[in-house]
């Protein structure tokens, strides 16, 4: 299906570069006819304009032909005289030297002057211009082809949007069926935990497997929320940072250092715990992923009067200024296995859900990488 897609796609694609190619050629050539009619119309003016200065007597072709030219812009120079004149030129354009002079030198870029010679006198030049069809006609191809690169835009953008919205649907289902399926084993170990309390198993073992199931329950509604829009409400991110950072830590090889400088006040912002948790989970690991399981993970949180920021550093082995915003694009990962998509979830959860931004604040290579939310901070 996917192959049929491409197909369709380049096959509509050549075509209609073929078509707007075959609507410039002809337009271009149009033009070209065109020009060399206005052309051959200011020779045969200018033959009946030697006429009428020759001859003593004018006949009514020759006055018809010199007043039917109503539209070729013209400038008649005369060498006798040294005088200029005008035909079809507004007269605000040629009430000045300057500006006659302007004239001359545009229409003889757009047409060679036509000389009238008496006897090998040169007696006038003529210098003329683009009929104004012909001005109009000229910019038509640049017209055209900013049409079809809008309407190439609207094409793409409609195709990006339909693909988008086909994996929005495709990864919200599979969300959903996963935490669906992850809820019948949940609730078997819920009992289970239950059972082992009235077998008067050591307690501490039994806390333990608690705080496992309360994160596979977190794991589960966290994946029951993609594709639907979360509660947010006011929370302190010193606390859900604490909270889930205690979590990792206790969960985390020894090779991992972890430090947390974090202030003691609480810091109010517009959150869904979960997802920001989920997030800051992400981070964390794709931290220790760099590291290949042994460094230092640095968790700081700062504040001014109007943002809250959370930093994630890493003692791993970097990312190059190039990929800065690149591994927030959905697939794009430097690893051999993963599918390049926790830090695209991070930017949607931070940026579309909570309102805020995420970005690599610093990075360098073999010395880590400092990953940054900002969040609005509430009174």
């Amino acid at each position: 299906m996917f192959k049929n897609t491409a197909l369709t796609r380049w096959f509509f694609l050549i075509v209609s570069l073929l078509i707007i190619s075959l609507i410039m050629w002809n337009t271009y050539s149009f033009f070209n006819q065109l020009k060399e009619n206005e052309r051959e119309k200011m020779d045969i003016w200018g033959a009946a304009q030697k006429n009428i200065e020759n001859e003593d007597e004018s006949n009514d072709l020759i006055l018809k032909i010199l007043q039917g030219n109503t539209t070729t812009p013209m400038i008649l120079y005369s060498h006798k005289q040294d005088s200029y004149n005008n035909k079809n030129i507004p007269e605000e354009k040629f009430n000045t030297p300057e500006k006659i002079q302007n004239l001359i030198a545009q229409f003889s870029n757009e047409y060679e002057p036509i000389e009238i010679r008496y006897k090998e006198e040169l007696l006038q030049t003529i210098y003329f211009g683009n009929s104004p069809i012909i001005n109009k006609i000229k910019f038509y191809p640049a017209v055209l082809i900013l049409i079809m690169l809008l309407f190439f835009s609207a094409i793409y953008f409609f195709f990006k949007t339909a693909k988008a919205s086909e994996q929005n649907k495709l990864w919200a289902g599979m969300a959903k069926e996963t935490a669906h399926q992850i809820g019948t084993p949940l609730s078997s170990l819920t009992g289970w935990a239950e059972i082992l309390k009235i077998e008067n198993v050591n307690p501490e073992y039994i806390v333990e497997i608690e705080k496992d199931i309360d994160r596979l329950q977190t794991i589960t509604e966290r994946f029951s929320k993609v594709g639907s829009v979360p509660l947010m409400e006011k929370n302190d991110v010193v606390f859900e940072t604490k909270k889930t950072f205690d979590y990792l830590k206790s969960r985390t090889s020894k090779l991992i250092e972890f430090e947390l400088d974090v202030p003691n006040d609480p810091l109010f912002v517009k959150m869904n715990p979960q997802l920001f948790s989920w997030t800051f989970e992400n981070l964390v690991k794709n931290g220790i992923d760099a590291m290949k399981g042994k460094g230092k993970i640095t968790i700081t949180i700062e504040t001014n009067l109007k943002s809250v920021f959370i930093r994630v550093s890493d003692t791993g082995k970097g990312i190059q200024k190039k990929n800065f915003s690149k591994i927030f694009a959905p697939g794009f990962t430097t690893k051999k296995r993963g599918w390049g998509l926790g830090l695209s979830l991070a930017k949607r959860i931070i940026e579309d859900y909570h309102k805020g931004k995420i970005k690599v604040l610093k990075s360098a290579i073999d010395k880590g990488t400092t990953i940054e939310i900002s969040l609005k901070l509430l009174p």
